[in-house]
């Protein structure tokens, strides 16, 4: 297993390198960077300007010596029509401010460099260290998946269980019911009427709308902030969990019942042990590698994926606002901060799932796979 887990951390280095340099590569292409926004919110401030001394929002500069269409302009109010071109010494400089007076290559070898030491750089429009920006936004994204994927797990695994065993009967249809609406159901929409009924929407005020704290909270006893963390976690934790819950019940149902038809089960019984016995000392151990299997992914898609929404309708400054931000903005060095952490995290995740493995079954050897 020594072996196996090597071979996998240094399969890392290569996964990691590939993935940046494809984005990197992509958003070389892409239209409306840094620069280009900068020079828009200048020319939008110059405009506005414009729009004030003359009156006329911003249009074209009128004056008594040179009626539209004459071309002139050189006094006070016509040395504002650099608003449709900013002068390239300014280009220049905000180019040299963001790095893009660089060769492509050279800020690639930069970045790198950089990462190989988790020196991300500076954010582009916050003007702070992308480490602390990260640091600061990694506790709510982590509370919020790490509760909400815990929870999934304790309901959909006793439910998946109980529905493979009395498959067919009224309880298993009335909980399928129940679990097609929750997977039909997109995880925002149930986040609104969550906020509509219960955060004063339009009904109930029983839950904040905001944050994870109350104003204050620091100064509280420990037990009192506990509880105020949890009252602002009820409802973002339920909104991920009814989105999540669905799959992975069927997802147990299903490997528990392909468990139970097998000829080994048959077998256990025939021996005369217990259904109890049989179902947690043989078909658990088999029926949960397919559930631990789908762990790692379900927990960075929770932490990354559908957190994103939900943080953004409960006001959730967490990481997926943070590179949502930063995307629409084209904040690059945390754009590609985030995208390092995210896919540092889930390939990380996906050898803890397949350590775990050997946890559940040590009959498993990945020594002896080729």
């Amino acid at each position: 297993m020594g072996a196996y887990l090597i071979r996998r951390l240094l399969l890392v280095v290569p996964t990691l390198l590939g993935i940046i340099v494809i984005n990197f590569v992509v958003v070389q292409f892409a239209p409306g960077g840094p620069v280009e926004q900068m020079l828009a919110e200048l020319r939008g401030d110059a405009q506005s300007t414009l729009g004030r001394i003359t009156g006329e929002g911003g249009g074209e500069v009128r004056n008594a010596n040179h009626p539209p269409g004459s071309g002139g302009g050189d006094g006070p109010v016509g040395t504002y029509r650099g608003a449709r071109g900013l002068d390239p010494a300014i280009v220049a400089e905000i180019e040299r401010t963001f790095g893009f007076d660089k060769p492509a290559s050279t800020r690639f070898y930069e970045m790198l460099s950089g990462y190989l030491r988790f020196d991300f750089g500076r954010s582009l429009f916050r003007d702070r260290p992308v480490v602390d920006l990260i640091v600061e936004k990694m506790p709510v994204s982590i509370s919020l998946g790490l509760w909400s994927t815990l929870i999934i797990y304790l309901v959909s695994i006793p439910l998946g269980i109980r529905k493979a065993v009395h498959d067919g009967s009224r309880f298993d249809v009335a909980t399928s019911g129940v679990v097609l609406v929750g997977y039909a159901i997109p995880g925002f929409l149930f986040a609104i009427l969550l906020v509509v009924l219960f955060a004063g929407g339009s009904f109930l005020q029983w839950f904040p709308l905001r944050g994870l704290a109350s104003p204050g909270a620091a100064d509280m006893p420990f037990f009192q902030r506990a509880l105020d963390y949890a009252w602002h976690m009820v409802l973002p934790t339920t909104t991920l969990v009814i989105g999540g819950f669905a799959g992975l019940t069927m997802l147990t149902k299903n490997a528990f019942l392909d468990e139970i038809g097998k000829q080994y089960t048959v077998t256990a019984r025939a021996k005369g042990n217990t259904e109890q016995r049989i179902l947690y000392g043989h078909i658990f151990r088999n029926a949960m590698l397919l559930i631990i299997a789908g762990f790692p992914a379900a927990f960075i898609g929770i932490l990354f994926t559908g957190a994103l929404l939900t943080e953004i309708i409960f006001s959730l400054d967490g990481l997926g606002l943070l590179g949502f931000e930063s995307a629409i903005r084209r904040d690059y060095p945390v754009m590609f901060a985030t995208l390092y952490i995210f896919t540092l995290l889930g390939l990380v995740m996906q050898i803890v799932g397949d350590f775990t493995y050997t946890l559940v079954d040590p009959r498993i050897d990945f020594e002896a796979r080729r």
